[in-house]
Parts: C-alpha cells; structure tokens; sequence
C-alpha cells in the first residue's frame, strides 16, 4: 500500500444529515446527488469545499429550489458566493428543474472551468439562454468541450428537434457553444 499515490473515491448522497459536515475529503473524485428535497446554492457550495478535487458530480433532483429569491439582496446585487469546482471534467444534470440548469449556466452563481463534459436537458438550455443569447450564461457554456443534450421523444416535423434526421445545428447553438462537440440523446 506504501506504493500508492492516490486512492479516488465515489461518494453518493442520497440524505444530507451530515455526510461531510465540515469535513475536507480530497481523495474523492466522484459525487452523485439524489435527494426528495432541494439542493441550495449553499449545499452545493459546501460540497465544492468539501470535496476540493471533485472531476465528476451528477445531480440527480426533481424539486425546486426554495431560497433562490434570496440570492439577492435589497439593492438587487448579489450576495452569493461564487462556486468553482476548479478540477470538475464532468456535470451531468439528470433533472428537467429548471433550477439546477440555472445552478449551472449562470457564471454569478457557478464558474465551471475550461473542457468540461455536460449532460443536460435540451430544453432547460434553451430557456436559460434566452434561446441562446443570454450574457449571463454564455461564459460557462463556452467552456464547456462536449454537451449531450437530452431531448425527449422526437417528433417528425418538429421545430424543436434541432438532431433530425440531419443532425445540423442551428447556427445559434454553434456561436453559443464555439468549442463544443453537442450530441443529443432522444
């Protein structure tokens, strides 16, 4: 065993009692989350200090954040930290809330760093963007080095469905995304 140099390890959480209160974990690469209750900004700015080397964290959670009109203070400037999981080389939201994807995009609450690999909801892209063109979420998006963008049942003759037949991009998705290889998975 004196030979090894480091032991990663996988964690799943699926009740937040107090897993890693307070507790630095660095031999960790690997979190899943799956709760009945919502994940905070807060808890996912604990689980970026406690787990400092994190590479991969799936979230897995169908409720809605409750205190997320307190991220803002009076004056409407905000008040949050911003979390940054500086080894992250995977982000896989299996959720459709649309508040984990927002958790995400958006550069004020989460800095995701250069070539990670994302899986998310097609849809709760879309909205988060403003159809890709919101500033607020282009500086994470153009970090990313693939996305796997889950789309759902598809539909012949849908607008919607940009991976038909042809799998051509839209040209919105492509400036949006400019260093991104984007799958879909119906």
């Amino acid at each position: 065993m004196s030979n090894l140099e480091k032991l990663d390890l996988s964690i799943t959480v699926r009740e937040r009692k107090t897993v890693f209160d307070g507790g630095i974990f660095k031999s960790v690469r690997e979190v899943s989350l799956f709760d009945e209750r919502p994940f905070e900004h807060e808890f996912f700015l604990q689980i970026a200090q406690s787990f400092p080397f994190l590479e991969k964290l799936c979230v897995r959670n169908y409720e809605r954040q409750m205190y997320k009109e307190c991220s803002k203070s009076i004056n409407g400037k905000q008040h949050l930290s911003i979390i940054k999981y500086p080894y992250l080389k995977q982000l896989n939201i299996i959720c459709p809330c649309k508040d984990y994807h927002e958790q995400f995009l958006f550069d004020t609450k989460t800095c995701l760093p250069f070539d990670v690999r994302v899986s998310m909801y097609y849809k709760r892209v879309k909205q988060m963007t403003c159809n890709f063109t919101s500033n607020g979420t282009r500086n994470n998006c153009a970090k990313m080095n693939y996305a796997n963008l889950y789309i759902g049942i598809k539909i012949v003759g849908d607008p919607e469905n940009f991976c038909g037949e042809t799998r051509e991009l839209s040209e919105d998705i492509k400036s949006y995304f400019p260093r991104t290889q984007i799958d879909c998975l119906l």
